[in-house]
């Protein structure tokens, strides 16, 4: 019976300073961590509008709001986490970063900051967390499919897999056409929401 209780004791103690050292770790990694992740949105942010010298957080985006304009227009497994202003040296908006999670990946969720210029040019695209399967999806943050989206200014985007040409046309990823679609259509859920909301459509 001492050696039970004694084991416990000793099970007991082992969990607690094994909990308290988690705990340690975690607040020491906490902000590193979270200063990483800043950086790499702040990096994203600036190759999607290179126009904007620095950019500001809307506070008033309604999260509840975007996803009933996504769901009206049929993108019902994307989801707008943060909308961010940039601006010129000079304090004018020049356009909006819009970041999407996309729900709709072949590996998991792929979150996606999509630059769209105050006109409604898409200025560019960059991952912020994407994890397909090597050398097929993962070619979605390769230069040679992100830059299709570049300097377009159209309503939507469709992908193609027999070469159709327009400036609404993706080229499908060989052998990723899941990744492809989950892909093109964050970034149609973001032209949707900045057509809805931030400026409009293409012909304005």
């Amino acid at each position: 019976m001492n050696n039970i209780v004694k084991n416990t004791l000793i099970l007991t103690s082992i969990t607690v300073v094994s909990g308290l050292l988690l705990g340690i770790v975690y607040d020491i990694t906490k902000e590193p961590i979270a200063e990483a992740q800043e950086n790499t949105k702040q990096e994203a942010f600036r190759a999607v509008l290179a126009d904007a010298s620095s950019f500001e957080t809307m506070e008033d985006f309604d999260a509840s709001e975007a996803m009933s304009i996504l769901e009206e227009n049929g993108y019902t497994s994307n989801e707008i986490t943060e909308i961010a202003e940039g601006v010129d040296d000079s304090g004018e908006t020049v356009g909006y970063v819009i970041n999407v999670t996309s729900h709709e990946a072949y590996d998991g969720d792929l979150e996606v900051s999509v630059g769209i210029a105050a006109d409604g040019t898409v200025k560019g695209i960059e991952m912020l967390s994407i994890s397909e399967t090597a050398g097929l999806g993962m070619k979605a943050d390769e230069a040679d499919f992100k830059d299709q989206f570049k300097d377009k200014k159209v309503e939507k985007f469709s992908y193609t897999k027999s070469g159709e040409s327009g400036d609404d046309k993706i080229d499908a990823i060989s052998g990723a056409t899941i990744t492809t679609n989950a892909v093109t259509n964050a970034v149609d859920s973001a032209l949707v929401y900045f057509q809805n909301e931030l400026g409009g459509g293409v012909n304005e």
